[in-house]
């Protein structure tokens, strides 16, 4: 069987098994004498989804048809599916989560998370969101890439910062491979939200503002996020040397933290502690 056969096959294995489970009560629907399902039935389903029943029979016996986003939203409605039981079946029907599903950007940290970003004292990390703004971050952080606190919500944008900011591009050594890459990372994660206002506005206020922004959006570069090490020119403590790498948040996975850790090169890990008890 191949594998778009079996995803198919598991589809049906699911939407029956979640139908079996939601109760016709809580659609106003009688449960008669005779009744054997517990579960809505199927023509039950299809009526409350507004879509044909031997289509959706079909679709739980796992037969080769296609299946639109709308039906598939319509579907998970009536059987309140949660956002990662919706994610499964649009997986399993070979489409991309809608834009809707994920349009909640989370701007909040478990609690668990936050503990571990400010436990890591000497390391500075922080965490964006799919817009690609900085949502988190602890003391060390603030100390090396400028205090979020007090930055604007446009400041504390990735993409923004890295194109608009003299003390941003100031601090890295080789600034417009770190862009180039910036941009190209941008594009690869973002490009679900094409048509949404907050990214074309983004995209427009740095075509105007960044000529260098302008020039090098047009080449189209994709990448994935890389891990290596940054050379950093602090304005009060010299040249920093650190690894870095980004990690997901599981239960969010929209979120990414990123981490640096200070090198002895350079001296880093002593000159980092002295900024830090400064």
């Amino acid at each position: 069987m191949s594998m778009d056969k079996e995803r198919k096959k598991e589809l049906g294995k699911f939407l029956k098994s979640k139908r079996g489970k939601i109760s016709p009560t809580e659609f106003g629907l009688p449960i008669g004498k005779r009744r054997k399902a517990i579960g809505l039935r199927r023509e039950e389903l299809s009526q409350l989804a507004g879509i044909g029943l031997t289509w959706y029979t079909w679709l739980e016996q796992g037969r080769d048809i296609q299946v639109s986003t709308q039906v598939l939203d319509s579907i998970s409605r009536i059987l309140k599916l949660n956002h990662e039981e919706r994610k499964h079946i649009y997986l399993l029907a070979n489409h991309q989560i809608p834009l809707d599903n994920n349009s909640d950007i989370v701007d909040t940290l478990h609690p668990v998370v936050q503990n571990f970003i400010n436990h890591q004292k000497d390391c500075p990390i922080y965490v964006t969101n799919e817009k690609w703004d900085v949502i988190s971050w602890n003391k060390a952080a603030c100390k090396v890439f400028g205090d979020f606190t007090k930055m604007s919500s446009k400041e504390k944008n990735a993409l923004w910062r890295c194109f608009c900011s003299k003390d941003y591009k100031e601090l890295l050594v080789n600034w417009e491979d770190h862009a180039k890459r910036l941009l190209a990372q941008f594009r690869a994660t973002t490009n679900r939200f094409i048509g949404e206002r907050w990214y074309k506005d983004l995209i427009d206020e740095l075509r105007t503002t960044s000529e260098k922004f302008n020039n090098w959006w047009g080449d189209q570069e994709i990448l994935g996020t890389p891990i290596g090490e940054k050379e950093i020119r602090h304005p009060y403590i010299g040249t920093l040397f650190m690894e870095h790498m980004t990690l997901q948040v599981y239960d969010s996975p929209d979120l990414k933290l990123t981490i640096y850790r200070p090198l002895e090169k350079g001296h880093t890990a002593e000159k980092m502690e002295r900024l830090l008890n400064g």
